[in-house]
């Protein structure tokens, strides 16, 4: 009785008109994206797969970190700051070319703060200023993120669920943070192996290591085991799920951080 009951409320939200500009969902659809968000993931949920995915940007070797995976068949997902590395903003070129190439952009909120310390609101405006700078450059809302230092203590949790913001963390960290080399990054890889669930790595796009060295590798690791390379999204299966349902409306220019 009570599912049925959600089930009409769902329908009837549905067929409502959008006076926000909000395009309807169906409520299969609905159900299956409103159970992730607030829930920490770490790994994939289909075989076969492995999830490259990249904090900090963007950065310089945005760009070239794309033309890799590009030249590679691969997709990569990548978990932009606003500020980290300068302002988000003078890297429009690379973040455009990354989204029209198929990736997936992601947040890793504006200042990359602790945010297991922070206030319910503060914790918003970090989401919601990343969010509208990717709006104003490429014009989607992302539903994923992966917060900073992997902090998920305090209001976050409770805070992404009211966001719609499916949290990812990792199950292998390739320590390049951490003053690892590329070759012992490729080490940790070939501990956790290619059996099994899909593997998402922990990975920073603003070390040149990272992006010339590891990736390079990883893609051939990758082809070596009959993984396909795919977006963070898909090895949950949840590729429409990408992106927040909506039509956002794009700031006028020109742009600051």
């Amino acid at each position: 009785m009570l599912g049925e009951k959600i089930f009409t409320l769902l329908l009837a939200a549905a067929a409502a008109p959008t006076a926000l500009a909000y395009p309807a969902v169906d409520p299969i659809t609905f159900l299956k994206r409103a159970a992730n968000p607030g829930v920490v993931i770490s790994k994939c949920t289909n075989p076969g797969m492995l999830a490259l995915a990249y904090d900090d940007g963007p950065y310089q070797y945005t760009s070239q970190l794309v033309d890799i995976l590009d030249k590679g068949g691969a997709k990569g997902t990548f978990f932009w700051t606003g500020t980290l590395y300068g302002c988000i903003y003078k890297e429009a070129k690379a973040v455009e070319k990354a989204y029209k190439g198929g990736h997936q952009v992601a947040s890793h909120t504006w200042t990359h703060s602790r945010m297991g310390s922070m206030s319910a609101s503060n914790i918003k405006t970090e989401m919601t200023k990343l969010e509208q700078a990717l709006v104003n450059l490429v014009g989607v809302k992302p539903a994923y993120m992966r917060p900073p230092y992997l902090d998920t203590g305090g209001q976050f949790l409770s805070q992404m669920k009211s966001l719609n913001y499916k949290v990812i963390t990792d199950d292998i960290d390739s320590g390049d943070w951490n003053n690892q080399s590329p070759q012992q990054s490729q080490q940790q890889f070939q501990r956790a192996g290619a059996s099994g669930m899909g593997h998402i790595p922990l990975m920073h796009e603003v070390y040149p290591g990272t992006v010339n060295t590891l990736t390079p590798w990883l893609i051939s690791w990758a082809k070596q085991n009959n993984l396909k390379l795919v977006t963070v999204a898909e090895c949950l299966g949840d590729t429409e799920g990408m992106y927040q349902v909506g039509n956002w409306t794009k700031q006028q220019g020109p742009y600051s951080c």
